[in-house]
């Protein structure tokens, strides 16, 4: 990758690191249109623009805007879909390849090295909350088939069994890994990414606000679902319960959301 195209990237992931993934302009948008096909038109699906978003972006639409800005810079990402044990495509994610590293050679034999057959490929999976690229570990025998990220609060691990599969891992402090999504690195196409798009709609999570904010400057990650409200860093975990009085005061403070988009989300999950 050339340095000007790295700092791009580097750029857009921060600006993109300070926007709150949240649910409750989704649930908004499917309210005002009726349908998903509609409701995603609406969504962050066709605004490249981070300022123009109403608040945050589900995993869908984060991942989307990376897309059409890698895309736009000339590279060539590809959308790949998540599973988690027997729920499929219910993530996404993006993989990017280092077009530059398929021009290393070997200055012995003037033959490609082991990265003109494999070069780097990066995981960009902004609705985890993972705002650095990943370096993806190749499989046995021509990698180590594992590689470790202690980023803060979450340390990351990306196992790569085979050609085929990934997955990620994810852990705090003092607390083990866990398993979080499976990912065929194959990637799928954008009609089918935006098929899954549509579906996830309709998903039990859209019953509920589930908000999600990363302070990478303070290393805080905060997490809204089912009135809990759980603060993560360095030092571990902590789950506070929010009342419903104080509910709407709480979540806008917390997650930079105007209360009365709060509000209207609340009510509509209330009729």
């Amino acid at each position: 990758m050339l340095p000007e195209q790295w700092k791009k990237i580097q750029d857009v992931c921060d600006k993109l690191s300070k926007v709150t993934y949240e649910n409750l302009t989704k649930i908004i948008r499917l309210e005002s249109t009726g349908s998903s096909t509609a409701a995603q038109k609406l969504d962050d699906s066709f605004q490249n623009d981070v300022d123009a978003w109403m608040g945050g972006g589900t995993c869908f639409s984060m991942t989307w805007h990376l897309y059409q800005v890698f895309r736009d810079m000339g590279l060539n990402p590809r959308l790949v879909m998540g599973h988690k044990r027997k729920e499929k495509n219910i993530h996404c994610a993006l993989i990017l390849p280092d077009s530059e590293s398929s021009n290393t050679f070997s200055t012995s034999n003037i033959l490609p090295t082991s990265n003109f057959l494999h070069p780097t490929e990066y995981l960009f999976d902004p609705g985890y909350l993972i705002f650095d690229p990943l370096p993806i570990p190749l499989p046995p025998p021509s990698g180590t088939g594992s590689a470790f990220f202690p980023l803060v609060p979450n340390t990351v691990r990306l196992n790569r069994p085979t050609m085929d599969s990934m997955a990620l891992w994810t852990g705090g402090a003092g607390a083990p890994m866990k398993l979080r999504f499976e990912y065929p690195v194959e990637g799928v196409s954008v009609e089918e990414f935006k098929q899954h798009w549509n579906e996830s709609f309709y998903r039990e999570m859209m019953t509920y606000p589930v908000l999600n904010r990363l302070d990478r400057e303070r290393g805080v990650q905060y997490y809204y679902q089912k009135g809990n409200l759980v603060t993560r860093d360095a030092n571990g975990s902590r789950i506070e319960k929010i009342e419903e009085s104080a509910r709407v005061e709480t979540l806008s403070r917390v997650f930079d959301l105007k209360p009365e988009l709060i509000e209207r989300a609340i009510s509509i999950l209330q009729k």
